[in-house]
């Protein structure tokens, strides 16, 4: 299901008793972004220096989430009070002469700028490693909203496919009644084939087998367009996805099965369809059951 979360954190200096020792020292901030997939796929997008708590998020976030194409996005900002520190003359040094030789192939090309430079000596200018507890504490935060907003878009989804169901129900109604009602329209034409043809018979032919050959094609007919068992098979389907839709928790793979039988159950009724409004009932319900599959897809 989709999601979204943003959680920001700012933890404050830590010793002394002066107003300097209490200001926020950085601006930590996670976002999390969750889109519709079968399965879950995990992606960060993690600035160089917080590269190391991917592991305890990817851990963290596959407790708590198993479908969904997940982005998670981090950043820490220095505070007011955080002060630049100065390369080491050893790193100045060695980028220096990277730059020397670089310019002697490349003559145009641009010399590096203090922001340049700062931002290549970052790593080794002795800054403070990420807090991982705190940055642990704040991904909880973050997941908890995250399945808040997913379980809002779940409920919705729930009444859809509540909705889709009623309709799939009423559908199965309208076709009960046709099947006896088709039946006895093809004994009455198959009757009238026999009496057609005892009018033609000469003597030479018997009409009791005129009369068992029309039964025969009669019955046969009946068995082929018997679509109970299909209707039968089908409000089960409907009654186990609605209960599931009532019971909630990890469902979706489960109801990824049943929909593909109701497919089938569908596509079995319009094989069997012997008149036009069969055939639109099963068209019908295979847009429905389509529309379910769709959404089914989204549900954890």
């Amino acid at each position: 299901m989709t999601g979204y979360a943003s959680v920001q954190h700012s933890p404050l200096g830590a010793g002394g008793d002066t107003p300097a020792s209490t200001a926020p020292t950085a601006r930590m901030g996670l976002e999390i972004r969750s889109v519709n997939s079968r399965f879950l796929d995990l992606s960060f997008r993690l600035p160089e220096e917080l590269r190391q708590l991917e592991p305890g998020l990817r851990e963290l976030i596959t407790r708590q989430i198993k479908r969904g194409k997940v982005e998670v996005r981090a950043s820490q900002d220095a505070g007011d009070g955080a002060a630049l520190q100065a390369p080491n003359h050893q790193a100045l040094q060695k980028i220096a002469a990277l730059q020397g030789k670089i310019q002697d192939w490349l003559p145009d090309a641009r010399a590096l700028s203090v922001a340049d430079v700062l931002r290549m000596t970052a790593g080794s200018s002795g800054q403070a490693a990420p807090d991982e507890a705190a940055w642990m504490q704040l991904a909880a935060q973050a997941v908890d909203a995250l399945r808040e907003a997913r379980a809002r878009e779940g409920a919705r989804l729930t009444k859809m496919l509540q909705g889709h169901i009623a309709q799939l129900r009423s559908l199965a109604d309208l076709a009960v009644p046709l099947v006896p009602q088709l039946v006895e329209q093809q004994r009455q034409r198959f009757l009238e084939r026999w009496k057609d043809a005892m009018a033609l018979a000469d003597g030479s032919h018997l009409p009791e087998s005129a009369q068992d050959r029309a039964l025969t094609e009669a019955t046969a007919f009946a068995i082929r367009i018997d679509v109970a068992e299909e209707l039968t098979r089908l409000r089960s389907h409907l009654d186990e996805i609605s209960r599931l839709l009532d019971k909630g928790g990890d469902i979706g793979k489960r109801l990824d099965f049943l929909i593909q039988e109701l497919h089938r159950e569908a596509n079995t009724l319009g094989s069997k369809s012997a008149v036009l409004e069969m055939t639109r009932i099963s068209v019908d319900m295979k847009v429905l059951i389509e529309q379910m599959r769709e959404q089914v897809q989204n549900i954890e």
